[in-house]
């Protein structure tokens, strides 16, 4: 207890001493103060016990009031929507907490999450064409391979392997790394920069200090190119748009696609893969059962939404917010984890993995014009991942017991650390089987 309180004390001095100096500048921030961490904490799959009882009751919901602004927590399903479709009362844009200059486009943060329009819009029109359906189904044969590949390499490694490891990170990783156009010689550098980018736990400098690192590299990828485009999306776009999009936009879009497709489609293969386990009827439906795959990955995202909580939306003035007071520059941050467990929309079971319920539009993609560019491409790679994992082995089981799981504490991107699994029945559970 004694401890507990001198984290707390020393935490608080810290802030204090950081809003003091010149205004806040989140990127310093050698922790995030736990009065805002309830839409990142979890117990196992489910969110916290205690957002059930806000939603219920307060779908926009006070956490705290530091630096001088409040942060709003959002947590209704109808309430998340209509914050995440204003882009008029609400800005994206994040650079003044990290102590960026809006009016310097040096100092851009990049990418799309955190751009307002007309900026976004500009920008977003770029990649929109890159994943239509149309343009994405070229990709199917690549994804099947670099799925069968990575199923070949666990068996090899069998009888146990780490889903995860073997796996989870695997899948993503290459499929962005030949989307983007990332050589070979460069991907061992690639493939490091992305989990530390959601880790809340060392505040904002283990966050923008990994960011900073990873635009860096996606930077001297495009400069690289810019000599010579490669066949990927970055050679596509410098091709097709040549010196109207400079360096920065231009790593700062595929710092989102990287961003936006490895971790999050790690985290939905390894928890989806736990979820599949402890429902083995459903797990044999993706084997047994023609597009019954499809249902049940819309499912999983629904149920998991492991990116938690939205990109910070900031107030642009003095508003209503059903019912409450928010001020200009108040943070609000939509918790999509709670909104997808909303019982008015998903009924009294939302708790419950169901693949069966009445299909309702979850938010695990999020939703209004930063909703996920890349989310029919994440729907692709999960679908082919849970078809193969099916297939290849139907027997599959924990190998370790679920209490030994070791979740991700505090990231936006919630997922699991290790997932230790059998890849094959053994010979006794065969025989008991029989």
């Amino acid at each position: 207890m004694v401890a507990t309180y001198l984290k707390k004390w020393v935490g608080s001095r810290l802030l204090s001493r950081t809003s003091r100096r010149g205004g806040l500048d989140l990127s310093k921030m050698k922790m995030f103060p736990r009065q805002v961490s309830l839409p990142l904490r979890r117990e196992g799959l489910d969110p916290a016990p205690e957002m059930e009882r806000i939603r219920e009751t307060e779908p926009v919901h006070k956490l705290a009031h530091l630096f001088g602004m409040n942060v709003w927590m959002v947590s209704g399903y109808a309430e998340a929507k209509a914050v995440l479709a204003d882009s008029t009362n609400f800005s994206n844009d994040i650079r003044p907490l990290i102590a960026s200059d809006p009016n310097k486009p040096s100092e851009g943060i990049g990418g799309l999450g955190f751009t307002d329009p007309p900026d976004h819009t500009r920008l977003r029109k770029l990649l929109t064409p890159e994943f239509t359906k149309r343009r994405l189904a070229r990709l199917e044969p690549a994804i099947e391979k670099i799925v069968n590949d990575q199923l070949d390499l666990m068996e090899a490694k069998g009888p146990v392997a780490d889903i995860v490891a073997d796996f989870a990170f695997n899948v993503p990783f290459l499929l962005i790394a030949d989307l983007l156009g990332v050589e070979e010689d460069d991907r061992d550098r690639f493939r490091a920069l992305g989990p530390a980018r959601f880790d809340l736990s060392g505040g904002g400098i283990g966050v923008f200090g990994s960011a900073s690192e990873s635009r860096d590299f996606l930077f001297e990828i495009v400069r690289k190119q810019r000599k010579d485009p490669g066949d990927g999306l970055i050679g596509s776009i410098i091709r097709e748009q040549g010196d109207t999009i400079d360096d920065i936009e231009l790593g700062g879009l595929a710092d989102g696609v990287f961003l936006g497709g490895y971790e999050t489609s790690a985290s939905m293969l390894a928890l989806g893969t736990l979820v599949l386990l402890r429902d083995p009827d459903n797990f044999a439906r993706i084997r047994n059962e023609p597009g019954a795959v499809d249902t049940i990955v819309e499912e999983l995202l629904r149920y998991l939404t492991v990116v938690q909580v939205a990109f910070p939306r900031f107030a642009r003035h003095d508003q209503e917010l059903f019912g409450h007071q928010v001020k200009k520059g108040d943070l609000v941050a939509v918790s999509l984890s709670g909104a997808d467990r909303d019982k008015e929309i998903f009924g009294p079971n939302a708790e419950s993995f169901w693949p069966e319920r009445v299909p309702a539009a979850h938010l695990a993609f999020g939703h209004g014009m930063h909703r996920c560019v890349g989310a029919e491409l994440a729907r692709m790679e999960l679908r082919a991942a849970f078809t193969a994992l099916a297939h290849r082995f139907p027997d599959l089981s924990l190998a370790v017991a679920e209490e030994q799981l070791r979740f991700r504490d505090f990231s936006i991107v919630y997922g699991v650390e290790s997932l230790p699994v059998q890849l094959h029945a053994t010979a006794g559970a065969q025989q008991a089987a029989g």
